[in-house]
């Protein structure tokens, strides 16, 4: 079963706390801190693995969760990092944040691996917190914590040519003799509900990639029919081969065929056909009554740049032709295929919730609670923007005000977690 969209559950690792231990020996008895850091939590990472070509795994599991880090030891020994969570997909598998639907990232290019989440930061423990007037400190950090969200998996197909063109025209038929496809084939609407791939070699021994994506209906933009999951595919090809019924057998004009699924791809994205090739195969010329639809096809499309070729895929008339000029129009296709960019952001509003203030000693100064921890979490603090961003939520939940409430001064030290910085106004 081809599967090609599905929604799944992803948690990365929490971060091991920090110890708090003091050294005793037999002959040191007041020995120093020698509390250890927490290890690291596992990393969400999604790598493409060239063996798949469907999401069909993801339809029996859908929660993966990396595994927690290690809490530190005594004699400043280091909590063990946990092992990465590995997920492999399909080359073409774009990751969008489910609730969103904000792109993550794009998994297009052979073996590419991807940090999705990254595992939550150890804590640090108390033997660093020791100085000259603090020599015996009972406080470590908590590990930072984990990172959890649904996300949306989609593959979108990524083919040399695609065959696009209303149901029932022959576009399996055309695959299936021209490739090492075998779809399945049937007369009636929407026989092919999955996108089928096949390798094409012409007579000129040039391969290439051709994928037959399920037939497109007029309102396939608004998601009528199939008419979404269809589209997703054709962003990937380099050149789109149109197949148009050109004995009219089922009453459809071929050149309104043409207009209107161009139109429904303008409408879905309106980049894919700026650039992108295109060439019309009329199907069917082993009926009678084509002579009049293939020299209007000729007239209205020709002028445009588009090349139109006669084809009979079921007599097997006249396919290498066309395969022929399909592989010209790859020689000259751009090389890149549309890559999605990332455009998730983790914190998309400031999380809210109760926080403490605390004094632990003279000049050092401690912040907890939830919404702080899972804020500092998901903001990568070692940007300008993203330690700029932190600031403003510390000013604009009263955090900053509740601490000069508490008594600080300015080079007192403000713990957050993981984060450790002098306070200063």
């Amino acid at each position: 079963m081809f599967v090609d969209k599905v929604k799944i559950f992803v948690r990365s690792g929490k971060g091991g706390d920090g110890h708090v231990s003091f050294r005793r020996e037999k002959y040191v008895p007041n020995g120093g801190p020698d509390g250890g850091d927490g290890g690291r939590g596992g990393h969400i990472i999604f790598e493409v693995d060239p063996g798949l070509n469907t999401l069909m795994k993801f339809r029996h599991q859908r929660h993966y969760k990396a595994k927690d880090g290690e809490e530190g030891g005594k004699k400043r020994c280091h909590g063990k990092d946990a092992e990465d969570l590995v997920i492999k997909v399909p080359q073409g598998t774009v990751i969008r944040e489910a609730e969103s639907g904000r792109v993550i990232a794009d998994l297009h290019a052979t073996g590419q691996r991807e940090i999705i989440f990254r595992g939550g930061r150890g804590g640090r423990g108390n033997q660093h917190f020791a100085t000259a007037t603090r020599q015996a400190p009972r406080y470590a950090e908590k590990g930072t914590p984990a990172k959890e969200y649904w996300i949306t998996l989609e593959l979108k197909m990524i083919a040399d040519v695609g065959l696009v063109g209303y149901p029932n025209v022959g576009k399996s038929t055309l695959l299936s003799m021209v490739s090492n496809a075998q779809p399945k084939i049937a007369n009636y609407h929407f026989t092919t509900l999955a996108p089928n791939l096949g390798v094409v070699t012409n007579q000129y021994g040039k391969q290439f990639v051709m994928a037959d994506i399920p037939g497109l209906i007029e309102g396939a933009a608004e998601g009528v029919g199939l008419g979404h999951d269809f589209l997703r595919h054709v962003e990937r090809t380099k050149v789109l081969l149109h197949v148009v019924d050109a004995a009219g057998t089922e009453g459809r004009d071929p050149v309104e065929d043409i207009y209107t699924i161009q139109r429904e791809i303008n409408l879905y994205n309106e980049n894919i056909l700026k650039d992108k090739p295109q060439i019309i195969a009329a199907n069917k010329i082993d009926v009678g009554g084509h002579e009049e639809n293939l020299e209007r096809l000729k007239a209205e499309f020709e002028p445009q740049g588009i090349k139109v070729i006669p084809i009979s895929a079921a007599a097997n008339d006249n396919l290498q032709e066309l395969l022929k000029d399909v592989a010209e129009l790859l020689a000259t296709a751009p090389e890149q295929n549309i890559i999605f960019e990332p455009e998730f952001e983790e914190i998309s509003q400031m999380p809210d919730g109760p926080f403490t203030v605390k004094e632990i000693f003279e000049g050092y100064f401690t912040v907890e609670g939830t919404a702080i921890e899972r804020m500092l979490g998901y903001t990568a603090m070692d940007t300008e923007q993203g330690f700029a961003f932190f600031q403003k939520y510390l000013r604009e939940k009263g955090i900053i005000q509740a601490l000069e409430d508490a008594g600080i001064s300015e080079g007192d030290t403000v713990n957050i977690y993981d984060l450790e910085f002098d306070y200063y106004k």
